[in-house]
Parts: structure tokens; C-alpha cells; sequence
């Protein structure tokens, strides 16, 4: 086990692992490789500790309580959202009531759900008042008709038992809630045996009125039950989850599965604190979720277990056998951790699968798409950063490199803050190990902006600014950004504001936005600029910068490969990385260069007879080798 604090020593990161030393390693690689949180994490980190333990299962625990007790913020916690709608039944009350509530669990209270909207659980409610005509009023009208005697719209249409006048007592009143209770808990099938049974014994007594009212009781039951869908004849006790994500968010989608029926639904996004598989993301999320569980049905004496039977995962842990002990030690009997692999528990995962990817691309498209919300975002930035208008155009940059290798940069658009995919540009920078990314980012700027200056110069129909007479099509550069946002702080702000006052350019703004705390630098400012965390405004840069980040860092992939495939030419007298990457993109492939005879290499703009002789050789003998 360990713990990353920051400089002020409060814990921000705890994790587990079998090797800290390798786990360690792959934090403190280069930083240009590293999941955006990772890379922010591991900056803000001043010191590591780590705790030695006997076995996973104490690992698993030891986790989980760190979490709570530090509740540290690249953690990712898989709170219980308090939006989602449960049932509640008061049982703490001399009187227990039924009620949709959202909030906190308390003490003495049985909560069913949760279910996905208030109008399921009031309209279940309303079938199943009439079979258990419970209280469902509040304290506040219970006491009013106590006093005036009369019981509210509800006890007179015999849909509340009326205890506020004395119809029936305290006792009678609470078996009419527990029978409730059973029935939601599944146990439904003695309680239609029962109304079945005194059904018949009043028609046998010629009580037709009274069989007529259990006859409607029994479909009131039997529609409520036909509410919550069969999935498993054989009344399976399980959780299924699933997952959708990618490189930065994770969705988590969970089917509550008792006895055969679907009891609720649930769901949350959250940010990923590092680069996590789904086997990774099934660890963590099976962890937090019981352990909240069961520490809920601990405080608040609930009568239902924490975890059930089974927990279908997409994919299993690593640790998946110390999960499994771990969860059984929760319920207090075996519990199976698996993988559907086949019939009705595989179709359901596979809807559940599909309930997570409707919900992650919901997540993705409802800030993006919402015209109001991307228009607030606009409105924001141009408040907060003090623009003569709002920023309709974005340009970010961001520069991707190794040590100084294969230094890459990409430069990203964004209009009416939506991706401008069209206008995406990538650059190859000189190898700049000791200039470093400030150096890069004002050769970017002057690159971009040089573009600018030379098409606007050259237009030649005023009345179609930006636009090729010959093509017809916008020109690559012709169109300036009212902002434009370099990745990381005053010193990248400061270069990239140096190079537009140099190049006379004073229409176009410019801000640094800083992975450290999400900081937004301006040129030559001492302190940043702070935006709420919640803003629409940070949201729109941290999109813009992170999909700079990603475009850069495939880009520099890219790069790369190509690199290391020209490596079998390493060693050629005369052949420097300029003519490999020459001879690579003539022929294509390494495998075409080794087909070609020497005559056909020495036609290569920059290669001579003696050097494709000696490629020539080198390739064929590396051939004879292998």
C-alpha cells in the first residue's frame, strides 16, 4: 500500500501493488507518456509512503478505509448520487411512512431502489396502496388531521389505513408496513398464495363484495410485480456491471438483480485518475461500491445485505479471488465474482454493457452539444479573462516529445466551442533537448501565425476573405483565433504573447492553462488566473487542451514508429536520419527498400551510387543474418 501526499503533506493518491517498485516506475516515466491526471498527480506529489501488508484481502480493506478517512483527490470515489430516487419506509416512527426520498441513508429507515425515476416509484406505490394501505403523508399533515378528526383524501378512498384517527392501531399499522416490506423484498409469492386463499374462503361464505375487492388486490400485486422484469427464472440474487470508457472518463452502469427480478438501476461517470484497463476499473469500482454498502447497512441497521450472491463482472481483477474473500466476508456467506459466459446472464450483461455506452456517450454530448451551456462557456471566458469579446474561436497548442526527441507539436480548433476537426494541424519541430517547450511553443506560434500574415497578404478577392479562388476551400491558416491557448504556464503564455507582438499581431488573445491545478496563465502575469472548478468556462479549456494533448501525442506516435522501423539502416556510412527517412518514403516500406537493386536506391533525391551500395549490402546481409 501507498500514499502520494503534496507539499502541504495531505494525502492525495492511495493505491495497491504487489511491486512498488515497479508500480512507481511507471509513475515517474516521462512525463509527456503519462495519462493527463497521472502527469497532474504526479507533479503535485511531494513524497511517497508505503505500508507493507500480510495478504490482498488486508490490502483490499486497508484501501478502502484510506480512502475514507483521506479522501484524496485523484481518487476516484464512487459515491452514491444523491439524485437517484429510493423508496423509503420510516421504521424508526411510532407510525412508519412511506415516501420517495433522495438524500443521505439514516438510521431506522429501510430504503428500496434505487429506481431511475420518482414517477416508477410513485406510480408502484399507488397499485400497491390499495393492498397495504400504509401512511404516506408527512408529519406535518399527520399531526393536522390527528387534531381535526378526519382523516385526509386518501383514508376515505381506503388507500391509507387512517391511523391519524384511530382506525387502526400502532401494531396493526406496522404489520401492514412490514407485509409492504416483504412484498418489495421479493417475497411475493406467499403474500398472492394468502390473498388467493382468503379470496376463496369469502366467496365460499358468499362474501361476494369482500372477494370482489381481494380479486382487484391480486391484480394491483400482480401489475406492480409485471413492473419490475423477469430476467432469471431461477430467482438469482446478483449485481451486474459494466463499463464504457476511455482515455480520460469511465462509465458504470449496475443492474440490482433480486430474487429473478430487476430492482434498480444505477450509474455514474467519473474522471480517471491514471491509465486503467476494464480488469483495473473492476477493482477499484467492486471495492469502493460494497465497502459503501456495507458500512450504509451498518449505520442505518437495514435489514438487507450489502452484497448479494453474485456480482457479474465484464472482466475479472487480478486480485479476483481476494475480491471475492473480501466480499463474502461482507455478506457473510459466499460470494461468487465472475464472468456471464453464456445464456440469460450473458444477455443481460450485454444490455447492461449497452446501458453504460448510452450513458457515457450521453455524458460526452450533453456539455458539448448544449448549445446553452457551450454559449455560457463563451460568455464566461470573456468575463473572466477580460476579452473584448467572446473567444468564437479557439486555437490550442500543445508540444509532444521524448527527452527532446521526436519533438512533435499539434494545434487544435475550436468554433463555437466544438472541434473543427478540418482545420487540425500538426508540426514537426527541430530537436529541442536544451531549448526546452517554451523555445517549441514560439516556434509553433511564429510558424502558424507567418502562415497567416503571408495568405492574408496574398488575398485576392476582398469579398471572399480566407477562401482559394481555385479551390474554392478555406485556406489552411487564413482565419485567426480570438483565443488562443498554449499548454502550461506564464513562461509558455509569455513566448507565444512575445512572437504575435513580434509579428505585429495584437487581435488575438493569449492564455497558458497548466495540468498542475488547472491554472490559467496570462502573458507576463505574476499570479494566475483561478476559474471555479465547476465553471463551463474550465470545462471548454481543459476539452480544448486535452484534445490537443491527445492529437499531439498520436501524432508524436506516429513520429516514432517511423523512426525506430528506419533503425536497420543505423550503422549505413553515410546515411544520416535525413536520407533514411528519405529512402523510407520513396520505397514505403523497409521491405520494398530490400527489394530494390542499387541502380533503383541511387535514383533517391540525396543518395549516390556509393551509399545505395552500401545500404544495398547492409540490407541484404541483415536479410542472410535473420
Amino acid at each position: 500500500m501507498y500514499k502520494f501526499r503534496d507539499a502541504t503533506r495531505r494525502v492525495i493518491y492511495v493505491g495497491k501493488a504487489k511491486s512498488l517498485r515497479s508500480r512507481l516506475n511507471s509513475y515517474f516515466a516521462d512525463l509527456a507518456g503519462l495519462h493527463p491526471r497521472t502527469r497532474q498527480m504526479v507533479t503535485t506529489a511531494a513524497s511517497v509512503e508505503w505500508t507493507v501488508v500480510t495478504t490482498e484481502v488486508e490490502a483490499l480493506q486497508l484501501e478502502y478505509n484510506w480512502i475514507k478517512e483521506f479522501d484524496p483527490r485523484f481518487n476516484v470515489r464512487y459515491r452514491d448520487d444523491k439524485t437517484y430516487p429510493v423508496l423509503a419506509v420510516t421504521l424508526h416512527e411510532e407510525y412508519p411512512r412511506l415516501h420517495v426520498y433522495r438524500g443521505p441513508r439514516k438510521k431506522g429507515v429501510r430504503y428500496f431502489g434505487p429506481y431511475a425515476h420518482a414517477w416508477a416509484i410513485r406510480e408502484t406505490l399507488d397499485l400497491l396502496l390499495r393492498v397495504f394501505p400504509a401512511r404516506t403523508c408527512s408529519n406535518g399533515v399527520f399531526r393536522r388531521h390527528t387534531q381535526i378528526g378526519r382523516p385526509c383524501l386518501l383514508g376515505y378512498i381506503d388507500k391509507c389505513s387512517a391511523p391519524c384517527v384511530g382506525k387502526v392501531t400502532a401494531e396493526q399499522h406496522r404489520s401492514i408496513v412490514e407485509d409492504f416490506c416483504d412484498f418489495l423484498a421479493g417475497r411475493t409469492d406467499a403474500m398472492v398464495r394468502r390473498l388467493e386463499k382468503q379470496m376463496a374462503e369469502a366467496s365460499e361464505t358468499l362474501e361476494f363484495e369482500r372477494a370482489a375487492r381481494l380479486r382487484d388486490d391480486l391484480g394491483a400485486l400482480r401489475r406492480a410485480m409485471e413492473k419490475q422484469a423477469v430476467v432469471f427464472g431461477d430467482g438469482t440474487d446478483a449485481d451486474v456491471v459494466a463499463f464504457a470508457h476511455d482515455e480520460l472518463e469511465a462509465a458504470v452502469q449496475v443492474f440490482h438483480v433480486r430474487g429473478g427480478r430487476v430492482r434498480g438501476q444505477r450509474g455514474w461517470v467519473i474522471d480517471k485518475a491514471e491509465e486503467m484497463d476494464i480488469a483495473e476499473l473492476v477493482d477499484q469500482f467492486v471495492a469502493q461500491f460494497y465497502g459503501e454498502q456495507a458500512e450504509l447497512a451498518e449505520q442505518t441497521a437495514d435489514a438487507g445485505v450489502p452484497v448479494p450472491r453474485e456480482v457479474l463482472v465484464p472482466e475479472l481483477p487480478a486480485d479476483a479471488d481476494a475480491l471475492a474473500e473480501w466480499l463474502s466476508g461482507l455478506r457473510g456467506s459466499r460470494v461468487q465474482l465472475r464472468v456471464a459466459q453464456r445464456g440469460d446472464k450473458r444477455a443481460l450483461a450485454e444490455t447492461v454493457q449497452r446501458n453504460a455506452q448510452e450513458a457515457f456517450q450521453q455524458h460526452k454530448l450533453r456539455r458539448a452539444g448544449d448549445l446553452t451551456a457551450r454559449s455560457a462557456a463563451l460568455s464566461e471566458l470573456q468575463e473572466q479573462l477580460g476579452l473584448d469579446s467572446a473567444p468564437l474561436r479557439i486555437e490550442c497548442i500543445d508540444i509532444s516529445h521524448i527527452q527532446g526527441s521526436d519533438v512533435v507539436a499539434s494545434l487544435v480548433v475550436f468554433e463555437d466551442g466544438v472541434p473543427r476537426k478540418s482545420e487540425y494541424k500538426r508540426f514537426a519541430l527541430r530537436e529541442a533537448a536544451e531549448e526546452g517547450d517554451v523555445a517549441s511553443i514560439a516556434e509553433v506560434v511564429r510558424r502558424r501565425f507567418h502562415r497567416y500574415l503571408k495568405e492574408t497578404e496574398n488575398q485576392a478577392d476582398e469579398s471572399r476573405p480566407g477562401i482559394d479562388p481555385e479551390t474554392g476551400r478555406p485556406r489552411k491558416f487564413a482565419y485567426p483565433p480570438n483565443l488562443l491557448v498554449v499548454d502550461g504556464a506564464g513562461p509558455q503564455a509569455t513566448a507565444a504573447a512575445d512572437v504575435l507582438a513580434e509579428l505585429g499581431i495584437t487581435d488575438v488573445a493569449v492564455v497558458g492553462l497548466a495540468k498542475r491545478l488547472e491554472e490559467v496563465w496570462l502573458p507576463a502575469d505574476p499570479d494566475p488566473v483561478i476559474l471555479p472548478r465547476t465553471a463551463e468556462s474550465l470545462y471548454l479549456l481543459q476539452r480544448v487542451r486535452d484534445e490537443a494533448h491527445r492529437f499531439a501525442i498520436r501524432y508524436h506516435r506516429e513520429k516514432r514508429a517511423k523512426r525506430l522501423q528506419v533503425s536497420v539502416l543505423d550503422g549505413v556510412p553515410g546515411l544520416g536520419q535525413t536520407r533514411k527517412t528519405a529512402l523510407i518514403k520513396h520505397f514505403g516500406s523497409v521491405k520494398k527498400l530490400r527489394e530494390a537493386g542499387v541502380d533503383e536506391i541511387a535514383q533517391v533525391p540525396g543518395v549516390g551510387k556509393r551509399t545505395a551500395e552500401a545500404v544495398h549490402a547492409a540490407l541484404n546481409t541483415g536479410e542472410r543474418e535473420s
